[in-house]
């Protein structure tokens, strides 16, 4: 029966311990009646400095506000007695005024106590006490005399201050003595040299003391030190100074620092090291001063108590020191109680958990009185560390304390017991609206007040209730949490609070906003100097949101310098400068969140210097493997030299070494400023990582692998996928998967527990386990029919996750039966449309796939349908067609043949036009019939127009032919002209397509050689010295031959070329474009070349058919009549000469020459009897009407004309004048006799033959 009863006791307890965790630590609205509650007090030990008032502080509230009294003590203090003594109106706060009296006096120990009708609250003991800083003593110090290697220590002893002072040795001028491993100043001042050198010889040792409340600094009288060296101590063991012996002691408190420190002497001077016997330093909360002989541990607990080792070790041996710490507590809270607002009737709990070593002693108190002593009251039970208050009624509201206390310390705690009956409110602000960003916590606030305390539910859109679970969590301050706020979570939340005594609702509103991100970070960048940097940074953000952009400079605000320019998007610096070098950071804010990226920038010189080499980062090294658990562990590694080029990012590969060894695969990436990286397991994998490092300029070398890292087999975290059920025959279905790996496989003995079911059937699972398959086929199942499909993987260590249902069919068969009904519309000559009736879904027996049509070509058309389109028919042709129904298996029967004619078309075009013969002014045509008639032949339609030089058509002529001619000569064309033809055959539906071609007619004169060459048109002839009758478009003069032709096609560029006869060499080009004659210069005298004219596109190689003129001047008549004229009047001027040579006169040429001189032109000897310019003393001399250049160079006056313009017009006509040698300048033929006055008379021909 004890047993059952103690079980109920403890059983209340828990439930009371619940119901006063849901029941306390609420603010109470300050318009309710409450007890008092200390808020402001001072510390519990005050130091004051007594130049300046004291002030004691404590502050409370409670409704009604409450009184404060004090005491001192332990006895009362009438604060209005004391002239000197202030308290703050409304407020307990103490002011005490100390000038002009002693500080001392008001020493103590005060205790606030605040009071009004529902109870009272005390503070804590505040001990007030005056900081201190007394004068050294009066005391002469005798100087020290060593000898050099001897350890010495210089003693401060300050005297005794509040708090105690800070020590440090200083010499005359105020500069601090050098500290190192051998000289070293301990915790309480001294100052101990390990051994003594002769540069530790002076007279100025002083420690000062500084005090830190008065800010005062007292000083020790100087200390003289001699070092002697007669008689120098030799090496020897280190050995302490202090502490002294080989163990000492040290007590400690629990959340205080722990200082320990070993002061070793030796020569050479000794190294001091720590360990603790029998485990290790925390390392996270262990540091090392003075030059390793100090050793600190903060935040102290229970387990750094123990024996702490300081070794002292130098060359000569080693020395040890045992430090044994032991570790008190003084009261600390483990649950410090809360205060109670009960309803009549309802019961609590206060509870005073603390702990404390030793144990602490817990003593109650109500309204400040012990409870032992306060009125006795039924409804309470104490019990050790807990208050049971059962069954409460009004009015018995009170403030209880808790006082903890061991040797060490105290603590104390107000909590209130408030009895009211009151009905919810909430004291949240309605209508709030909460904005947060997308993939955060959103945090709703329902804060509510009611007694008893209220029921909160949560209701979204004032219609779906919100219940505790995933995404949504309702918090016991009734706060609404959302885990991961999304878009969808938007909207209107209404919260309300339920109580015995009403309700009370409140609405607030909850937006959840894109993130911002940057979408173009800015990059590294290297400029010369004095060029502009630009760094962009792209960011988006929500909408509704206004960003703010900032850029900083090595973490610090942009420079005061129009240099920088800052845009939307971008920072321009102008005019880069050295001092611009650094890390350029662009923030975007908004109200809700913020992102940044960084970039460098480096400044270079601008005049040509070395190039930085930026090369791939060196590898990572020294990868560890820390905080390992079952699924998790941490890889850190230090990063390689990068090159000049900042690393972007780590890549972390693994090796599987039992499943797949010799292969690294990808895990995961961190960027280029980590070092370290949490990476997620799998179980039964044998893990071997490496990290790779990234630049600019690419990945480095894999580091060496870190050691191995093995999990622990676990089920399977995933089942196969791809899982699909199809037939290959009528009467089975095949289940075939996507196997796990060994990876995947999590454990060994991998299975696969390949379940399934026909779908709508009421029937169980069928089931069967597989090992080291991929496919399991189930036989016997009827034709097409749906199954239900589901592939569960599982091993030694359990089964994986409920797998996915699908759906999959047994195999199909052939479909039984065609479409009925099949009809056929036909649209025009090229299109028809058929139409059928569907088959039923069960003769199909699989998935309809279409129907296919058979005619002279195949068609399918997929899917359920009725028709189809048959397109690309031919015209004027008769078809036959059927259909059958297709599934995957194959095709159905074929329906019964439909047959359709369709009607008459346009024919295809002739299948061929060829233009023959070509003359001056006709062509001949000839053409093929089309190869489809598509309907009876009618006839053709040809159409030609001519194109000129400039590619401009000309006007289009028609011709029609019957359906039985294919060839026509045309006439009266313009020759040498080009012509485009046109040609089409037609039926009674209109004309086909055309073809076209392209000729030229030739020239109505004259010989023509056609050159069938491909992309140029040349006309190539022999130029000799001697006259050609066949070249009549080419001349010779002194200044060079003049070229001219006739070309009207539409090629841009023609060249003139030439080549001496029979050389090897390669032809000589002249551009000539659209010119129709030109003179070659620069010929040699007796020398043969071969000229041709080229016609060509700059980028055109290719060279077309055109006809080319060479004429044979020798058989024309106009040439022969002129060469009879020539010799007329050649024989006219000898009997002219010879008549006037007798006479002595005169030429009438000479005569012409003296009226009109020429005065390039030399003056005529009139005394040697020569003929003017034909004297054989000036054969070199220019004819009349010519000029000589001043280089010698002989040139055709461009005034006259060619022969090329008589060849190409046909009547061959001479100039004006009538004088043909005229046109030429050149050497005169001498006699073989030279006295000979007379010379034979040169015929047209030799004289052209003396030209070069």
């Amino acid at each position: 029966m004890d047993r059952k009863w103690k079980w109920v006791l403890h059983f209340r307890m828990m439930l009371l311990i619940l119901l006063s965790q849901m029941t306390s630590g609420l603010e109470v609205p300050l318009d309710l009646p409450q007890p008092p509650t200390i808020t402001l007090q001072s510390p519990k030990d005050y130091i004051f400095d007594p130049r300046e008032n004291i002030v004691i502080h404590c502050e409370a509230k409670g409704k009604p506000h409450p009184s404060f009294s004090w005491t001192r003590n332990g006895t009362h203090f009438d604060v209005e007695k004391d002239s000197k003594v202030l308290m703050k109106p409304g407020s307990g706060t103490l002011v005490i005024d100390i000038s002009g009296e002693k500080a001392e006096a008001f020493e103590g120990t005060y205790q606030c106590t605040a009071h009004n009708e529902h109870g009272t609250a005390v503070s804590n003991n505040i001990v007030i006490r005056q900081s201190r800083s007394p004068l050294w003593p009066k005391e002469q110090n005798e100087d020290i005399t060593v000898q050099i290697g001897v350890p010495l220590v210089l003693q401060c002893r300050p005297p005794a201050g509040l708090p105690p002072p800070v020590i440090f040795w200083m010499d005359n001028n105020f500069q601090r003595l050098p500290l190192d491993k051998r000289v070293s100043q301990a915790l309480n001042g001294d100052l101990y040299f390990s051994n003594i050198l002769p540069e530790d010889t002076r007279s100025d040792y002083i420690c000062y003391a500084r005090f830190p409340h008065t800010q005062t600094i007292q000083q020790k009288q100087p200390i003289s030190v001699s070092v002697l060296n007669n008689n120098p101590e030799g090496e020897r063991r280190p050995g302490f100074m202090m502490p002294l012996g080989p163990t000492s002691t040290k007590l400690v408190l629990r959340g205080e620092t722990l200082v320990l420190e070993c002061i070793a002497e030796g020569l050479p001077t000794p190294d001091i090291s720590w360990q603790k016997d029998g485990g290790e330093l925390p390392t996270s909360r262990t540091s090392f001063q003075n030059f390793n002989k100090r050793l600190k541990i903060s935040d102290v607990n229970e387990a750094d108590a123990g024996n702490y080792r300081c070794t002292a070790t130098n060359n000569m041996g080693t020395a040890h020191h045992i430090i044994k710490v032991t570790v008190k507590a003084a009261p600390f809270w483990v649950s410090a109680p809360r205060n109670l607002i009960l309803a009549p009737n309802e019961t609590g709990i206060l509870t005073c958990r603390v702990s404390g070593e030793p144990k602490p002693k817990i003593s109650w108190f109500v309204n400040g009185v012990p409870i032992g002593n306060a009125p006795e009251d039924h409804s309470r039970k104490v019990e050790d560390d807990t208050v049971i208050l059962s069954n409460v009624q009004s009015g018995s509201s009170a403030v209880y304390q808790c006082n903890a206390s061991n040797e060490f310390g105290y603590l104390m705690a107000n909590a209130f017991v408030n009895v009211l009956a009151e009905p919810p409110r909430v004291l949240s602000p309605p209508n709030q609206v909460y904005q947060v960003i997308t993939n955060n916590p959103a945090l709703l606030h329902c804060s509510s007040f009611g007694s008893p305390i209220p029921t909160i539910t949560w209701f979204k859109d004032s219609q779906t209730s919100i219940k505790n679970g995933d995404p949504f969590v309702i918090h016991e301050n009734g706060t609404l949490e959302i885990h991961v706020a999304q878009p969808l979570n938007s909207g209107k939340y209404t919260c309300i609070a339920t109580n015995n005594l009403g309700i009370k609702e409140n609405h607030v509103y909850l937006e959840v906003k894109e993130p911002t991100r940057i979408l173009k970070q800015p990059e590294y960048k290297v400029v010369q100097r004095g060029m502009s940097a630009v760094f962009e940074c792209k960011v988006k953000h929500d909408p509704s949101l206004i960003p703010i952009m900032t850029w900083l400079k090595d973490n610090g605000e942009l420079p005061d310098d129009e240099r920088f320019e800052v845009d939307t998007d971008s920072l321009t610096i102008k005019d880069v400068t050295d001092g611009d070098e650094g890390t350029y950071t662009c923030i975007m804010n908004t109200t809700l969140d913020q992102d940044s990226a960084s970039a460098m920038l480096t400044v270079v010189e601008a005049t040509p210097t070395p190039a930085i080499v930026y090369e791939k980062p060196d590898p990572p090294s020294d990868l560890e493997l820390t905080d390992q658990t079952e699924r998790s562990v941490q890889l850190t590694w230090i990063p390689g030299d990068d090159h000049n080029s900042p690393t972007h990012k780590f890549l972390i590969q693994y090796e599987d070494l039992l499943h797949q060894p010799g292969v690294w695969i990808n895990l995961t990436e961190v960027a280029g400023t980590s070092t370290t990286a949490q990476l997620n397991l799998s179980p039964y994998v044998y893990y071997s990582f490496r990290v790779l490092a990234e630049n600019e300029v690419g990945y480095s070398r894999p580091s060496q692998p870190s050691r191995q890292y093995r999990t622990n087999p676990a089920a399977p975290d995933e089942n196969p996928s791809d899982v699909q059920g199809a037939g290959t025959d009528p009467d089975n279905l095949v289940i075939s998967w996507t196997a796990l790996t060994g990876f995947q496989s999590n454990g060994p003995g991998l299975e696969y527990k390949v379940q399934w079911r026909q779908k709508d059937v009421e029937e169980d699972w069928s089931s069967m386990n597989v090992v080291n398959a991929s496919q399991f086929v189930v036989n016997g199942t009827p034709t097409f029919v749906p199954y239900e499909i589901k592939v569960q993987a599982l091993n030694d260590y359990g089964n994986g996750p409920e797998p996915k249902v699908v759906t999959g069919y047994s195999g199909e068969d052939l479909p039984l039966s065609p479409p009925d009904s099949m009809q056929v519309m036909v649209h025009n000559s090229t299109l028809a449309e058929v139409h059928w009736q569907p088959v039923s879904a069960s003769s199909v027996r699989g998935k309809l796939q279409g129907y296919k049509e058979l005619q002279e070509q195949v068609l399918t058309f997929s899917g359920n349908r009725s028709e189809g389109r048959l397109p690309g028919l031919q015209p004027y042709s008769l078809y036959s067609l059927f259909i059958r129904v297709l599934n995957n298996k194959g095709e159905g029967p074929p329906s019964p043949v439909k047959t359709f004619e369709t009607p008459e078309g346009v024919p295809g075009p002739p299948s061929f036009l060829n233009v023959l013969n070509p003359g001056s002014g006709s062509l001949s045509l000839e053409w093929g019939p089309p190869m489809n008639n598509n309907g009876r032949l009618a006839g053709y339609t040809l159409k030609y127009q001519p194109v000129n030089n400039t590619s401009e058509l000309g006007p289009v002529k028609v011709m029609n032919f019957l359906s039985n001619e294919t060839s026509f000569t045309l006439g009266n064309l313009n020759s040498s002209m080009l012509y485009k033809f046109y040609l089409s055959a037609k039926t009674i539906k209109g004309s086909g397509p055309t073809i076209t071609e392209e000729a030229f007619t030739v020239l109505d004169t004259g010989e023509f050689m056609m050159f069938n060459l491909s992309a140029t048109h040349y006309l190539e002839a022999d130029l000799l010295v001697s006259y050609s009758d066949r070249l009549v478009n080419t001349s010779v003069s002194e200044d060079g031959a003049v070229i001219s032709w006739e070309y009207f096609g539409h090629h841009k560029n023609v060249y003139v070329e030439y080549i001496v006869e029979n050389s090897k060499e390669d032809w000589i080009k002249e551009m000539v474009n659209s010119s129709h004659s030109h003179m070659i210069k620069g010929l040699k005298p007796g020398t043969s070349y071969r000229v041709r004219v080229v016609a060509r596109d700059p980028v055109d190689s290719t060279v077309h058919t055109v006809p080319s003129r060479q004429v044979d001047i020798a058989t024309q008549g106009w040439f022969i009549g002129l060469m009879c004229a020539i010799a007329l009047l050649i024989l006219v001027l000898l009997i002219v000469c010879f008549i006037k040579r007798n006479k002595g006169g005169k030429y009438p040429v000479k005569e012409k020459e003296e009226a009109h001189q020429d005065p390039e032109i030399q003056p005529m000897k009139e005394d040697d009897g020569t003929f003017g310019e034909y004297s054989d003393t000036e054969d070199h001399k220019p004819l009349k009407g010519s000029r000589t250049p001043s280089n010698g160079t002989v040139r055709r006056d461009e005034s006259d004309d060619s022969l090329v313009d008589y060849g190409e017009g046909g009547d061959g006509q001479f100039n004006e004048d009538g004088s043909f040698i005229g046109q030429y300048s050149g050497k005169k033929e001498k006699d073989t006799h030279e006295g000979n006055e007379s010379s034979e008379a040169p015929s047209p021909v030799n004289a052209m033959n003396s030209f070069v």
